[in-house]
C-alpha cells in the first residue's frame, strides 16, 4: 500500500489523529490532545537535549591534535568524515519521513530529529575547522568518494532510504527504519568507541565531549525510529511478517559485517586500551540490542555477549541524558568557546 502524504489542514478531521500513517488530523497539533502517550514526554526529553556546537572550547584539543601519532590523526579524521556523510543524509531522510506522518505530534518530533542532525553535521565542521587546514577539511568532507570500504558502508543505507523515497510504501517504510536504526545505532558505534578510547587516556577531551552529546541524541532518536515502526505494525499488522523478520535480522548481520570491516580498516590493533576482539563482540552485542528494540529477539548474532563486553564505555555513552559533560561529569554550563573556536586561549 502507497503512503498518503499529509495534508497542510483538514477542516474535517479530528485534532488527534487517527493513525500515524495513512490517517486524517486537522493537523493542529494540541499537546494535551495526542494520540501516542509517549509523544510528549519524548518531547520534552529531546529539548532538554538541546546544545549547539559553539559551547564546546576547542582550545586544549587544538593543542593536542598535532602531538596524536600518525595512526590517531588519520582515524580520527576518517571517522569524522564518515559521520559528516551519514548526518548530513539523515536530516533529509528525516524530512522525507515526516512528509508520510499524518499524526501531527510525531510529524513534530520528526521535525526537531532532522534539525539536531543538521546540528550534528555542523559539529563535524566546527571540529575541523578548529583542527585542520581548510584544504584538509575539504578532503575530509570528499573521503566517502574515495574510501572503498566508506563507500560500501555508505551504499548500504542510503540504498535502503532511496528505495522508500522513491517507492513510498508502508513495506518500503518499515525497511526503511531498520535502516535508520542501523544508521544511528551501530554504524556510528565503533567510531563512538574511538574517540571515547581518546577520551579516557586523557586525548582530545574537547572532541569527545562533543561526540558524547551526539550520542546521546541517537539514542534517542533510535528509541522514536523504534516506537514509529511498532505503531506502525500496530497499525498494519498485515505487514508483520515472517518475511519481514527474515528481512531484520539478515539485514542487522550484514551491516554488522560492514562495520566490523570499517572498525578493522581505522581501529585495528593499533590503540593501547581497545582491540579487535573486543569491537567485533561490541558491535554483535549493538546489532543483537537493536534488533530486539524493534521486536525481533537476539537472533542476528546467538552467540554475543547479552551484556555490554566494553564495560569501560558505559561511562561515557550511557550517561544520564542531562545537560552533563561526560568526561568531568559536571555542569555543561562551564564556561563557552569563543566565536573562534577557542583560539583565543593559544
Amino acid at each position: 500500500m502507497t503512503l498518503q502524504t499529509r495534508t497542510l489542514m483538514d477542516e474535517t478531521a479530528p485534532n488527534r489523529s487517527t493513525g500515524i500513517i495513512n490517517g486524517r488530523s486537522s493537523n493542529i497539533l494540541n499537546w494535551d490532545d495526542v494520540r501516542f502517550s509517549w509523544a510528549y514526554p519524548k518531547y520534552k526529553r529531546m529539548l532538554a537535549n538541546f546544545w549547539t556546537p559553539f559551547e564546546i572550547n576547542m582550545g586544549q584539543d587544538i593543542k593536542q591534535f598535532p602531538q596524536l601519532t600518525a595512526d590517531e590523526q588519520e582515524s580520527f579524521l576518517k571517522i569524522i568524515g564518515l559521520l559528516a556523510l551519514l548526518d548530513s543524509i539523515q536530516s533529509d531522510y528525516a524530512g522525507k519521513v515526516a512528509e508520510y506522518i499524518t499524526d501531527s505530534s510525531v510529524n513534530a518530533l520528526m521535525i526537531i530529529l532532522a534539525q539536531q542532525e543538521v546540528i550534528h553535521n555542523h559539529s563535524y565542521s566546527y571540529v575541523l575547522s578548529s583542527l585542520v587546514p581548510k584544504p584538509k577539511q575539504d578532503e575530509v568532507f570528499e573521503y566517502w568518494r574515495t574510501e572503498e570500504k566508506l563507500r560500501e558502508r555508505n551504499d548500504f543505507v542510503t540504498n535502503g532510504y532511496k528505495a522508500f523515497a522513491e517507492n513510498p510504501t508502508i513495506e518500503n517504510f518499515l525497511r526503511s527504519m531498520v535502516f535508520d536504526v542501523i544508521l544511528e545505532g551501530l554504524f556510528f558505534y565503533s567510531g563512538f568507541a574511538f574517540f571515547y578510547n581518546l577520551a579516557r587516556n586523557q586525548k582530545m577531551v574537547a572532541t569527545s565531549t562533543m561526540i558524547n552529546y551526539i550520542n546521546r541524541d541517537e539514542q534517542l532518536h533510535v528509541g522514536l525510529f523504534e516506537k514509529v515502526f511498532k505503531e506502525t505494525l500496530n497499525e498494519n499488522p498485515e505487514y508483520r511478517t515472517e518475511e519481514l523478520a527474515s528481512f531484520v535480522v539478515e539485514t542487522f548481520r550484514e551491516a554488522a559485517r560492514l562495520e566490523i570491516e570499517w572498525a578493522q580498516t581505522v581501529i585495528g590493533e593499533k590503540f593501547e586500551g581497545i582491540t579487535m576482539q573486543e569491537i567485533k563482540q561490541y558491535i554483535e552485542y549493538m546489532a543483537n540490542k537493536r534488533c530486539n528494540q524493534l521486536g525481533f529477539g537476539r537472533e542476528a548474532f546467538p552467540e554475543a555477549p547479552i551484556d555490554n563486553p566494553l564495560r569501560w564505555i558505559v561511562a561515557y555513552q550511557e550517561v544520564d541524558l542531562g545537560k552533563t559533560d561526560f568526561f568531568e561529569q559536571k555542569s555543561r554550563q562551564y564556561t563557552k568557546a569563543s566565536d573562534v573556536n577557542g583560539f583565543d586561549e593559544l
